[in-house]
């Protein structure tokens, strides 16, 4: 009987379409790995500390290229709907890239002064481009989730990190410089964007009334937005609240330690960002329209988000774990001497990175939950103990190691929490149908 199970679980269709897009993960990321300790030794701590800022600011902006409606085509029952949130979403991006360049344009060196963006002054105009390219990637990522064309999303995340971090090192060589990594992570939504549009299955033979164009016979698109209205309202806010908080250490290690310090944290956050990439985005990508069914059908949705994030918990402990133990020794192998103090930030990166890989379903679930509003308010205290976190390291401590030890600490226990409240939430949501 057990064998039975075994085998219905690994034939199931989660399992197999988290397999897939794992595996286009896993290949990225031993692209990653294997270009990484390249790329580290050629370009060194400084360039990287700009890199890390000018991400820090993009990803900062990012999440609100399309208000986060791309996150609601997933949730319409009828395909038209979801078509015309495509549409909806595209429009936004545009608008909203061509609002910044104007912002940008008018106020370039009120906004330097303002937000101390000295170091990469230079690259402010690539912002705008950044939120298209974003708002593109978003969009048609959030469609093939929805169509379940899990394998197309495999391979783009393959060939991205292969020309990506294939161009780092291979120009590296010839001009190591910290322009030609903000130039080459600027581009990397766009490429993904465009890889999806290339692989994606031709919508040449759909009959007319399925396509883009015709799709919202019933429902205006001024109808849909006000439908999903929780997304700008709650979800972009929330998005963008979070992305400040993710980006707060690169951004105030800057300011209070230089951008050597912020380098150093840059590659530690991005070693640990592999496991999330590998597994962590692939279990959330296919939860997210299974855990949309699951509470149309009126399923036991707690059982389901408890199950996932056990699941995710077995498989990051040992990863995680060995970085808490042997940080700095694997860091001074891997990359070389010069980020020695990177391993000994990993360790403390590790402890909240772990939690937040656990935390995917609870997130995932949230949107189905209509639990938005939520979410929100505990990004915003989010924001506000991580603030206070890295401050304290700071002025009471001088300390960048120790800012960056209570950040993580602070930021394990918060995500803890959102896992314990999601929970709770999908008990009194039981079989309630959104939308």
């Amino acid at each position: 009987m057990k064998n039975n199970k075994i085998k219905q679980i690994i034939k199931s269709p989660f399992i197999k379409n988290v397999t897939i897009m794992s595996s286009g993960a896993a290949a990225a990321q031993l692209v990653t790995l294997i270009l990484s300790p390249i790329i580290t030794r050629l370009y060194g701590p400084e360039a990287f500390g700009i890199m890390g800022t000018f991400t820090a600011i993009m990803n900062i902006i990012i999440p609100i290229a399309a208000l986060t409606y791309p996150i609601a085509i997933v949730l319409p029952r009828e395909d038209k709907d979801a078509k015309g949130l495509v549409r909806i979403s595209v429009i936004i991006t545009v608008f909203i890239s061509l609002m910044t360049l104007l912002i940008i344009l008018l106020f370039r060196s009120q906004i330097i002064s303002v937000f101390n963006l000295n170091e990469i002054s230079s690259y402010l105009l690539l912002i705008p481009l950044v939120i298209m390219f974003s708002g593109l990637m978003q969009t048609a990522e959030q469609w093939l989730i929805r169509t379940k064309q899990f394998l197309i999303n495999a391979k783009v995340t393959f060939y991205q990190s292969l020309i990506i971090n294939g161009g780092k090192a291979g120009i590296g060589f010839i001009h190591p410089t910290a322009t030609i990594l903000v130039f080459l992570t600027a581009l990397g939504n766009g490429l993904r964007a465009l890889l999806m549009i290339i692989f994606a299955r031709s919508l040449s033979k759909e009959k007319k009334e399925n396509n883009i164009i015709v799709c919202c016979k019933n429902k205006s698109l001024l109808q849909l937005a006000k439908e999903y209205y929780d997304f700008p309202i709650f979800r972009a806010p929330e998005t963008f609240i979070n992305a400040i908080s993710q980006g707060l250490p690169v951004l105030m290690l800057t300011a209070f330690f230089g951008p050597a310090s912020a380098g150093l944290y840059t590659i530690g956050r991005t070693t640990l960002r592999l496991p999330g990439r590998l597994v962590g985005k692939s279990v959330g990508d296919v939860f997210y329209p299974r855990i949309s069914e699951a509470v149309n059908n009126k399923e036991n949705i707690t059982n389901i988000i408890k199950k996932a994030t056990l699941l995710l918990g077995l498989i990051g402990i040992v990863p995680f774990g060995i970085v808490i133990l042997f940080g700095p020794y694997l860091f001074s192998f891997v990359f070389g001497n010069d980020w020695l103090v990177a391993g000994e930030y990993a360790r403390w990166i590790a402890l909240w990175t772990f939690v937040g890989f656990i935390n995917r379903p609870s997130v995932r679930s949230l949107p189905v939950l209509n639990a938005q509003r939520f979410h929100l308010f505990y990004t915003v205290l989010m924001l506000i103990v991580r603030v206070i976190a890295l401050a304290l390291g700071y002025y009471l401590f001088k300390s960048d190691l120790i800012a960056v030890a209570f950040f993580g600490i602070s930021g394990a226990f918060l995500n803890a929490g959102l896992i314990v409240i999601t929970l709770k939430i999908s008990k009194k949501k039981l079989g309630v149908v959104p939308r």
